[in-house]
């Protein structure tokens, strides 16, 4: 269909479907809406009644006459409300993609005309709901005869916006607007309103919009959340069962089946923690909004709890206030944007969790909802308790049987956190990093992710939407802390493929000052798998927390095996000499992100140690810290014949700029087996202000690994003399506290229990 011309009166969706298609979507179209009308009650009685009802209201109303943190808030709101009240309204011909001024100039109107609205319920002066009216009947003539978007992107096109993503966020808000100043408006314009702007978004987000309404996806969750919030107040049942279950009712797609498909059963988001926030906006509205109007639903309720469970989820998700940035993601986002302060408010308005105040707190954004008021009462009262941030697995899939999340961290909030990554590809979002992972201390990113490459809505940086290099470098495995094999991206690339696999996690054991975690993968390449275990341990007695990364490679052939480290900071030292390009700069490949990179400098570590089995790269981060990454050279490979280690800067191939300037150490292998051993180590403290520096050498002098059948060992001495031995039990049966295992190494035995315990010990023999 030519959604550019008018659609004669026939129904858009009859002319997206099959002929059999069409006659199954009318029966059953019939059929509900017979049985709505005989047992439904009628909707939208009362208004508002979407995230906030009259009782809230009257509860709100009530407090901005008393000193505190909601009055403080609608005060701000107000004096913001009452400046865009001066402005003459300008609802435009949409023109402009991501970032230009038709698209923000949309985007703030919605947003004015919901903050307008809200200012109107709480004081009841008659000029808020005017301006917001005279808005929406200015959209009311605009809407119905917009053509789709002159930039529209094929995948989910628009039509005040150029994607169909932008659409639903706007009707969301649009709608709640409406619902705010409904019992303001005369009976025609009610109609001119619903008939010209709300309704046709509607049906343009639904029958006309099958493919995206119907996807399990973040788009289509926004879509039906629109949708079916329009139902409630307009009155329409139909609207919010489509949005429930589909456009047919069949239950393959709809909110209920995203509810299910898209949340593991720890409330892990399937597109990771950066689209986590951003769907939870629908996800937690349109649930508030069936709370308010059928509460028989139960809807928070609802797989025990899924929704609160993905709240929380998503704060625990974050260090330093900064989300974790896997798969697309921008790397700026934080607990306190806008989706995830209404997540947290809403949260406790349900269940009153004082963790939830800690957050909120730091949010410093005060809702003018019911739940809003809530969290500003209790704030006032003192109530808040701090958030625990503490080591957790956050399994993926919807049955959490496929991969994992592993956050392992120590102490406060801004102390050491690793974050390992063995999780599903994450849908066309993903990326191709299996059993990646991050590492963070004192506040900063220490060893990196790329995030995204994007410059969300800035109009000259491909308009404002994802960059050709997110594709060609951003989403490939070498941008990633993981093996890449051949120069080749996990699944050769290839997202149908990816979401077909998963990596295996093998456990996961949280202890006091000891968390280890393992997985594997097979599936990336033909024929090589790999298993990684990582464990954060804290050795008291060095006053430090410390990172090991034990990655094993096996195949059935040799090939060429690189693990790269993206690092944070300024190259300090290294253990061994390197030669550099000092006069010209030569790509590190052709494909597969390594065209991005260029090489400058390398080092031939067998030559170089020859004697000494440990490499060491340190760095100083912008904290004043410093971080020595050692790892062994001659480990238990099979046919090794060369161990090097580049030096890379991102920017190559990159005409327009768009890419950061990082850098990153690649240890590269050609084996057929091999086994990397590495330890993260921060120390000491550079002070350029008081100019004095402390401990900027690392204390690591030696390592050694040690494999006997399931037991693995990694030795690890320290230039004091001190030396440590962790063991770690890799059977793949359960293992409780008590389970007793003996590794013997050189002779010696050492028992320990559990999954794994760190050993003080004497020198080998």
């Amino acid at each position: 269909m030519n959604h550019t011309q008018k659609n004669n009166g026939k129904n858009p969706l009859i002319q997206n479907v099959s002929t059999r298609s069409r006659l199954i979507l009318a029966s059953l179209t019939m059929l509900v809406l017979t049985s709505l009308s005989a047992v439904q009650p009628i909707m939208a009685a009362n208004h508002p009644n979407l995230v906030i009802n009259q009782q809230d209201v009257a509860a709100m109303q009530q407090a901005i006459t008393q000193p505190g943190a909601f009055q403080n808030a609608f005060k701000a709101k107000r004096t913001e409300v009452d400046a865009g009240l001066t402005q003459p309204i300008e609802v435009p011909v949409p023109v402009d993609a991501g970032g230009g001024y038709t698209h923000e100039k949309h985007k703030s109107n919605y947003q004015q005309m919901y903050d307008t609205g809200i200012i109107y319920q709480l004081t009841g002066e008659k000029k808020y709901a005017t301006y917001v009216k005279n808005m929406l009947l200015q959209y009311a003539k605009l809407y119905p005869g917009l053509p789709l978007h002159p930039k529209r992107k094929s995948s989910n096109e628009g039509k005040l916006f150029w994607q169909g993503l932008n659409e639903a966020v706007w009707l969301m808000h649009t709608v709640q607007a409406y619902d705010f100043i409904y019992d303001a408006l005369t009976p025609s314009e009610r109609d001119l309103i619903e008939t010209g702007a709300i309704t046709p978004a509607v049906l343009f987000l639904s029958e006309q919009s099958p493919r995206t309404f119907n996807k399990v996806h973040n788009h289509g969750t926004w879509a039906t959340a629109a949708v079916g919030m329009s139902g409630y107040v307009l009155g329409k049942p139909l609207w919010v069962e489509r949005a429930l279950y589909d456009l047919t009712l069949s239950k393959k797609g709809g909110f209920m089946r995203q509810l299910d498909e898209l949340f593991s059963p720890d409330g892990y988001y399937n597109e990771g923690p950066y689209y986590q926030r951003y769907a939870l906006m629908p996800f937690v509205t349109f649930a508030k909004a069936i709370e308010q109007n059928e509460p028989q639903r139960k809807i928070f309720q609802y797989r025990d709890g899924i929704l609160l469970k993905a709240i929380n989820t998503s704060v625990a998700l974050s260090y330093n206030t900064l989300l974790f940035p896997l798969n697309d993601a921008i790397k700026s986002k934080a607990i306190d944007t806008i989706e995830l302060v209404n997540g947290v408010a809403i949260a406790y308005g349900i269940n009153s969790d004082p963790q939830l105040l800690d957050i909120a707190k730091q949010q410093h954004n005060i809702l003018l909802t019911g739940d809003g008021l809530k969290v500003a009462q209790a704030l006032d009262k003192g109530l808040q308790q701090p958030f625990a941030f503490t080591s957790a697995l956050y399994r993926d899939g919807k049955q959490g049987d496929k991969g994992a999340l592993v956050v392992m961290r120590q102490g406060s909030p801004t102390d050491q956190a690793m974050v390992f990554k063995a999780t599903e590809q994450g849908l066309g979002h993903g990326h191709f990093d299996k059993l990646t992972w991050q590492f963070y201390d004192a506040g900063n990113e220490i060893i990196s992710d790329y995030g995204a490459a994007r410059f969300l809505n800035i109009e000259a940086k491909f308009g404002g939407g994802y960059l050709p290099e997110n594709d060609s470098w951003a989403k490939q495995t070498v941008a990633h802390n993981t093996l890449v094999v051949d120069e080749t991206s996990h699944f050769n690339g290839k997202v149908k493929t990816a979401n077909k696999f998963h990596p295996r996690l093998h456990f996961f054991d949280p202890q006091q000052g000891l968390t280890i975690a393992s997985a594997s993968i097979d599936s990336a390449y033909e024929d090589v798998k790999f298993k990684r275990t990582q464990a954060l341990i804290n050795i008291e007695k060095r006053n430090a927390a410390f990172g090991f990364d034990i990655m094993q490679v096996t195949a059935n052939k040799p090939h060429q095996y690189d693990l790269p480290v993206h690092y944070e900071g300024q190259l300090i030292d290294t253990s061994f000499s390197r030669e550099a390009s000092l006069t010209q700069l030569s790509t590190l490949g052709t494909k597969h992100g390594y065209q991005h990179l260029w090489l400058l400098a390398k080092a031939n570590l067998a030559q170089d140690n020859n004697d000494n089995t440990l490499a060491r790269v340190t760095w100083l981060n912008d904290n004043g810290r410093f971080y020595s990454y050692s790892t062994l050279v001659n480990t238990h490979s099979n046919h090794a014949t060369q161990q090097q280690m580049l030096f890379t800067q991102l920017g190559a191939n990159d005409p327009n700029m768009n890419l950061r300037q990082q850098q990153a150490f690649i240890h590269r292998v050609s084996a057929t087996n091999h086994t990397y051993v590495s330890v993260i180590e921060p120390h000491g403290e550079y002070n350029p202000a008081k100019e004095y520096t402390l401990d900027a050498t690392s204390k690591v002098a030696k390592l050694s690994h040690y494999q006997q059948a399931e037991l693995e060992a990694v030795h690890i001495s320290f230039t004091d003399g001190q030396q440590y031995l962790l063991a770690i039990n890799q059977t793949e049966h359960a293992i409780n506290s008590d389970t007793r295992s003996v590794i013997n190494i050189n002779g010696v035995e050492y028992p320990f229990t559990g999954r794994a315990q760190l050993i003080e010990m004497n020198e080998l023999n």
